[in-house]
């Protein structure tokens, strides 16, 4: 097609390439053993049978995806508050913001992960479609549109979505002209009474305007996108709100985690070599010495079959035994997995590092000269400004002025996160740098130890316990 509105961008095509990572990460085992060799790179030489099997073996520490999930809880500690400035009606949108039974709260969790992971996430205010297949008014007053319940509400439109956009230069700031993501429909089956189908389709957003498309059969029976559908909104700009936690450019991004998710895949890598190095050492090799293969002129590494049931006759000085595996490398690849585990807790725990930021708000500027803030909190701070946005879409499309703004009410203090911190302070009560007892006040002032417990009462135990457990 000389028009095919299919055709992914340049842009797009370089940040699917760090989502190839992300992705399988998000998904899990089962979605790193689809991405298959991409992921887990095949042995020299290695068959493919024994390559499905090592994949099949495979299993994956969740350290990327427990991460997002972990730095989301942090950020959505507290329920986000909204000000005085939003209206009755805004609000009672909050409490359904997407239609789909999600208020304002648990749709941003979803909002933020996403971004977390990919970098960036889109959010499409939109309003149902209030004319005819002819153009004609479904309802003759907006008053009327309410009383029917037709109403803004948000879609998230994920990174691995996104086709292409276009924009342009208006005043010195960047204006979206042409927005392109994929979508999937669910509609009814015309062969099946009691089922649906899902249909593919590409929805095109320019100001005022909206189109979709839909394969079908061309010239030559090749599917080709043809127009399915158009309308016109009463909106002069496109009501897309993108949400970036670490921006690269306009409508660009890369995952500011990237690192974890590159230390995740060795760690897959890693384990599946070290669960293959177990899996041959578990299983001795039976080698006979001495001893010429029957019917055979002493051809070296034949097999026999050997059972429990039976019984071998050697001639003298003939010698079976079983040859095992040392050990050692098992170590040293437990070892390195272990390295990797706290390379990657290390690294998530980056977002919670205090850093100078030059960039704030006027109202901070004139607080302060300059502010300590971690990474997360200044994503957290971005967060409102995306909210603010998206209610401020809602008002556009019901005729109001303000929608008004949001107050995210998260956790960024580091020494809180005992999946990043008592490890370390493990390491230096092991290294004779801090004491035992300071150890445990450290555990109990995290939450991870009742507060009740004293620490005498607890030496106590612990002697009563004897040396067979050891100590903390």
């Amino acid at each position: 097609m000389a028009n095919d509105p299919s055709t992914v961008s340049p842009a797009v095509k370089a940040m699917r390439e760090d989502l190839a990572v992300v992705a399988p990460l998000m998904g899990g085992t089962k979605a790193m053993r689809d991405a298959g060799e991409a992921l887990l790179p095949k042995f020299p030489k290695e068959e493919a049978k024994e390559y499905k099997d090592r994949l099949a073996r495979s299993t994956l520490l969740p350290a990327y995806s427990e991460t997002v999930q972990n730095m989301t809880g942090r950020v959505f500690a507290e329920p986000i508050t909204m000000g005085d400035d939003s209206s009755d009606a805004i609000k009672a949108y909050a409490e359904n913001i997407d239609q789909q039974g999600n208020n304002l709260q648990v749709w941003s969790q979803v909002y933020f992960a996403e971004a977390l992971a990919n970098g960036l996430c889109h959010a499409l205010v939109d309003y149902p479609s209030t004319t005819d297949e002819e153009g004609r008014k479904l309802y003759p007053t907006r008053a009327a549109e309410m009383s029917a319940g037709v109403r803004p509400y948000t879609v998230i439109i994920k990174p691995g979505q996104v086709l292409g956009w276009k924009s342009e230069t208006r005043n010195g700031a960047e204006f979206l002209t042409q927005f392109r993501y994929m979508e999937v429909i669910e509609e009814e089956d015309a062969e099946n009474e009691f089922g649906t189908k899902q249909v593919q389709q590409i929805r095109v957003l320019e100001p005022g305007l909206w189109r979709t498309f839909r394969k079908q059969k061309g010239q030559g029976g090749k599917d080709e996108w043809v127009q399915f559908g158009t309308g016109t909104t009463s909106l002069d700009i496109i009501p897309l709100v993108t949400y970036y936690t670490k921006r690269t450019g306009f409508m660009t991004a890369t995952p500011p985690l990237m690192e974890v998710a590159h230390l995740n895949v060795k760690h897959w890598q890693s384990q599946s070599d070290q669960d293959n190095i177990l899996h041959v050492a578990r299983v001795p090799m039976l080698a006979i010495i001495g001893v010429d293969a029957p019917g055979q002129d002493a051809a070296p590494g034949s097999a026999i079959t050997v059972g429990s049931s039976t019984a071998t006759y050697l001639p003298r000085e003939g010698d079976m035994k079983f040859v095992e595996h040392t050990g050692k490398a098992i170590d040293a690849g437990r070892q390195s997995l272990l390295d990797l585990e706290d390379q990657m807790r290390m690294a998530g725990a980056k977002l919670l590092q205090k850093e100078k930021q030059a960039t704030k708000t006027a109202a901070q500027a004139e607080e302060e000269a300059a502010q300590e803030l971690s990474p997360l909190e200044t994503m957290a701070g971005t967060l409102e400004d995306a909210i603010d946005q998206i209610l401020q879409m809602f008002a556009l499309w019901i005729g109001e002025a303000e929608g008004g703004h949001v107050k995210v009410n998260g956790n960024f203090d580091v020494d809180y996160a005992p999946e990043t911190t008592l490890p370390l302070l493990k390491g230096m009560v092991d290294s004779n740098y801090l004491s035992i007892e300071t150890l445990f006040r450290e555990v109990q002032r995290r939450g991870v130890l009742n507060g009740d417990i004293q620490w005498e009462d607890e030496q106590q135990r612990i002697s009563d316990q004897g040396p067979r457990l050891g100590t903390l």
